[in-house]
């Protein structure tokens, strides 16, 4: 856990800023501006996604969706049970049943869906759901904890320029 923070607000916002980070990896490999890590509890870093959309035009290859995909298939069930994915937005619907379904316990976001809708307008390649990923948790039978959104002012400026070209 090397230069890992051990308290948890220092520890989301370390990873957070990493999701942060892959969002702009994503960006620069020619995708949409998101991305995803899974860390476990003691802090080790898991794995990482990026948006995959490019270059198939896939609008299900979310950076959260295809993380939960290697973690669910990689790793085992109590691991992922205390494990927190961090992303870089919040999760949309199909993400949070993703997450939900891979059985990760917490989740710490950036961005908020309703900013990204503010950032993104009625951009084709980005029509923003308008159902938090609280209310897709709650309707589950067992708890995800969720922070966010949190660090929003530099979530959001991984878009900038993006959404209007």
């Amino acid at each position: 856990m090397a230069n890992v923070p051990v308290d948890q607000p220092a520890r989301d916002t370390h990873f957070l800023r990493r999701s942060f980070d892959v969002a702009r990896r994503a960006a620069a490999h020619g995708n949409h501006p998101f991305g995803a890590v899974l860390v476990d509890r003691d802090g080790n870093l898991l794995l990482e996604a990026e948006n995959g959309y490019m270059p198939s035009h896939d609008g299900t290859a979310h950076a959260e969706r295809l993380l939960a995909t290697q973690a669910c298939t990689a790793l085992d069930p109590s691991t992922l049970r205390s494990a927190t994915l961090y992303s870089s937005a919040e999760p949309c619907a199909m993400c949070a049943g993703a997450i939900y379904w891979a059985g990760i316990g917490r989740l710490v976001y950036g961005l908020s869906e309703h900013r990204l809708r503010d950032l993104t307008g009625n951009h084709p390649e980005n029509l923003t759901l308008n159902l938090p990923c609280r209310d897709v948790f709650a309707s589950g039978q067992r708890a995800t904890e969720v922070v966010g959104p949190l660090l929003e002012d530099e979530a959001a400026a991984v878009h900038a320029g993006v959404w209007n070209k």
